[in-house]
């Protein structure tokens, strides 16, 4: 604030100003990106609660066009998700937290997520029950054990924790012939890491305690790391910045048709000729999610970051609501899966299920009522800075 050039010399002897750092304005594009993301989600949940079809949609010798688009287009949800959760926790910096905080944070948050994804979610989400000898191991479970692990990689240079995440990206495909059986003991944690599938303790025929593992954690922890180093271009001047991310984006994406092309390296399923153009194509995109193979997170994060250049300008009216859903993603996470499921339950009663076009209208259904909930939460952590709402 200007001093009163009437107030004389008494400005002189007056104590200075003390200036508060100011909180750096979220990004949109960002948040639109995750928004987008979300709204795909939801998607394929509705898929799955409501869908009547019995086998899995990128079954190539049963699937048709819209039933493998419909799957296929939900492979960006996990891979976008957890590296704009490394890049959110990057830009948590430059809105004031120290490098100690920040990773107290990602330590508290990610326990956090893990104890979410094995109580509220799995409980009162995908299951309506209470089961204490067994838990899942889904997205929220990755990414909670993700942060866990950016707890410590916060403290290096950033150069090295986008080495790290770039070398258990590129090279965790060689871990593949590597079966479970050969770490002995250690055999459940090579499965919670590497192998997707149940992990038993106790009797294999009766086992106490049951981990089940959709999620394994290579290379989620990879892809968030990567996320983190990718949010320090957020320093850099807005042009350079949606250049060089579209560049990447370009790259990444070209990449994955030449290394997929050569069918050699980056995923344990090989594409091959089917009974039409079409889906040898499909066959070409149907990348191994469990875990995410070298190909499948090319194919997912590449033209991610090209949409996310494109929205590094000027956001859309008709864009403006997704940033609600971006901006509130656990929030709305905790929320649409016991709402899906209970439609479900609802609606179903205990039949077949439904074709695709009411899958569709559900899904709108579904967004349109989580969005004014959702807008509401926003508001709340706009207007209140409570600790307790960075947990949310």
């Amino acid at each position: 604030m200007a001093s009163d050039p009437s107030a004389g010399s008494a400005t002189a002897t007056a104590p200075p100003q003390t200036t508060l750092p100011v909180a750096r304005p979220r990004l949109d594009s960002v948040d639109l990106l995750r928004g987008l993301v979300m709204i795909l989600m939801a998607l394929d949940h509705t898929r799955a609660f409501f869908s009547n079809v019995t086998f899995y949609p990128l079954q190539l010798d049963r699937t048709w066009p819209l039933l493998f688009w419909t799957r296929w287009f939900t492979h960006f949800c996990a891979p976008v998700f957890v590296f704009l959760a490394g890049t959110g926790a990057f830009l948590s910096t430059t809105r004031g937290k120290t490098k100690a905080q920040l990773s107290w944070f990602c330590l508290t948050r990610g326990l956090w997520l893990v104890l979410l994804e094995c109580t509220v979610i799995l409980w009162f989400g995908w299951s309506f029950s209470i089961n204490l000898n067994s838990i899942g191991a889904a997205v929220i479970w990755a990414i909670g054990w993700s942060m866990v692990a950016l707890a410590g990689l916060v403290f290096l240079p950033v150069r090295y924790i986008a080495l790290f995440g770039l070398v258990m990206i590129a090279g965790h495909n060689l871990l593949d012939p590597l079966s479970p059986e050969r770490f002995g003991s250690f055999e459940w944690l090579w499965r919670i890491l590497h192998i997707q599938g149940p992990v038993l303790f106790g009797d294999p025929a009766r086992p106490s305690f049951v981990i089940g593992v959709g999620y394994p954690l290579i290379p989620w922890i990879g892809v968030m790391a990567a996320g983190y180093a990718f949010g320090s271009m957020f320093r850099w001047e807005a042009t350079r910045r949606r250049r060089t991310i579209l560049r990447l984006g370009l790259v990444l994406t070209a990449l994955f048709f030449v290394l997929r092309a050569a069918n050699v390296y980056g995923d344990p399923s090989p594409w091959s000729a089917q009974k039409n153009p079409l889906y040898t194509f499909f066959s070409f995109i149907n990348c191994t999610k469990y875990p995410p193979s070298l190909l499948y997170l090319l194919m997912t994060l590449g033209p991610a970051l090209i949409i996310l250049a494109c929205l590094e300008r000027e956001t859309p009216r008709f864009l403006q609501p997704v940033l609600v859903f971006g901006r509130v993603p656990l929030f709305y996470y905790l929320l649409h899966l016991p709402l899906i499921h209970g439609l479900a339950v609802l609606v179903r009663q205990g039949g077949p299920g439904y074709n695709l076009p009411v899958v569709y209208a559900v899904w709108i259904s579904v967004i349109l009522v989580l969005y004014p909930v959702c807008r509401w939460f926003a508001n709340v952590k706009r207007r209140r800075r409570e600790a307790w709402l960075s947990y949310l």
